[in-house]
């Protein structure tokens, strides 16, 4: 066989292989088998458009919740999700400055680009601006919501789920928590967690202070000693079978945060998050220095910026990052890996709608310090989707559906959406 004939037997087997793997996941044809349709090098968007949904009560992740849909000139459609959580969700007149944001970048950014030119594009909507360089809660969530649109696209252009683009699986299922239903007290915490623990849960989180605001606040003593006694009641019923972790939403001043530690040191909780506000890292390395407790922090820090400073500076061990409000799966895969190069885990932010929930879980699949995935679903999470996501058990099973995984049933997005 001569050269030529050589190269070009090679290069007909692997578009064949190509072919194969693009139109096929988990053994079945995928929604789209557009790896072997399209163009990708010349692809291009042309749209970008918004949806705002009524929530389902009890509202998880936020009265409305505010879909993107990014639209190719080859009919490929990507999903994403600006997060509102209490932010932007009490009225539809405080959503209209995202809408106009995410409709703005549209514009400016990405209408007539290739999709699949991710970092170039995240660069340019992050730094183009020279006066909006920065990480901010506004605009970084707004780029997140862009980003998993654009790998959703990617995904199902080459008929793969994200995670096999950023690495492959590295777990085939996805441990799970969720808060502890209802009020917790020194008198009924042992038989809320007995109850959690039969119904397959190895980890939960509880607040055991309030009220969040203002911050940060002293810790009454007498407060802190009822905290001691819930975790005291856990340890009683259940042992030490049940994984339980202090959410405090930044509460504390430092003094309180390090008298609470030493108060609940001998109960071993899972971690201690967000014990001061997230502005000050040295404070949080402050608490960290004076406790065993894993300190655990991100959800309210975006880029890996922030979350570089909080590693070098010791602060937290357990990275809380919310892939919906970070920068999105790019800037989420990056954190995860900065993570793993100071023996830190991660265990992502979820109180937000099913689209965001959905991209967390294809940066949990193919990281290897994937420690635990918030769980926080609501009754809208359960019928958006044609095929719901699986969480049994104290588990989520990743989707092996290309892209995010999941498509919204239009039927039901009918009856929700309001804007």
């Amino acid at each position: 066989m001569s050269d030529l004939n050589r190269r070009s037997f090679l290069h007909s087997a692997a578009v064949a292989a190509v072919g194969v793997g693009a139109g096929m996941v988990a053994g079945r044809p995928s929604m789209v088998s557009a790896a072997q349709k399209s163009n990708a090098s010349k692809m291009k968007i042309t749209e970008v458009k918004t949806m705002v949904v009524e929530n389902m009560k009890p509202y998880r992740g936020g009265r409305y919740l505010l879909f993107l849909e990014i639209v190719t000139d080859e009919g490929i459609t990507g999903l994403g999700e600006r997060i509102t959580g209490n932010t932007y969700s009490r009225n539809l007149v405080d959503l209209k400055s995202q809408v106009n944001l995410i409709q703005e970048y549209g514009r400016e950014f990405l209408v007539g680009e290739n999709p699949f030119n991710i970092e170039k594009l995240w660069d340019r909507i992050y730094a183009k601006r020279h006066d909006f360089r920065h990480p901010s809660l506004h605009a970084t969530p707004v780029l997140s919501a862009i980003d998993m649109a654009l790998w959703d696209i990617v995904g199902k252009v080459c008929g793969q789920p994200i995670y096999n683009l950023l690495g492959g699986m590295y777990h085939e299922k996805l441990r799970a928590y969720a808060y502890m239903p209802g009020r917790v007290t020194p008198e009924n915490a042992g038989e809320v967690a007995a109850r959690l623990l039969d119904e397959g849960n190895t980890v939960c989180k509880l607040d055991p202070f309030a009220p969040t605001y203002p911050i940060p606040r002293d810790i009454p003593l007498w407060e802190i000693e009822r905290g001691a006694k819930i975790f005291e009641s856990i340890r009683d019923a259940v042992g030490n079978k049940l994984e339980v972790g202090i959410g405090a939403h930044g509460q504390m001043t430092t003094y309180s945060a390090i008298r609470i530690a030493d108060f609940l040191e001998p109960y071993h909780p899972f971690w201690f998050e967000e014990p001061v506000p997230p502005e000050n890292v040295d404070e949080m390395a402050r608490v960290a220095e004076h406790t065993s407790i894993p300190i655990a922090t991100g959800e309210r820090l975006v880029t890996k910026y922030e979350f570089s400073e909080v590693l070098e500076k010791k602060a937290a061990q357990i990275i809380q990052l919310d892939v919906g409000q970070c920068g999105g799966i790019t800037e989420a895969k990056k954190i995860a890996s900065i993570a793993e190069a100071h023996y830190a885990m991660i265990a992502p932010h979820m109180a937000c709608g099913p689209i965001a929930a959905a991209a967390a879980i294809q940066i949990d699949t193919c990281s290897q310090n994937f420690l635990v995935q918030e769980a926080n679903q609501g009754p809208l999470h359960k019928i958006i989707f044609k095929e719901p996501m699986v969480f049994e058990n104290g588990y989520i099973t990743p989707p092996t559906g290309p892209g995010l995984g999941v498509e919204l049933d239009k039927d039901v997005l009918k009856r929700l959406i309001v804007e």
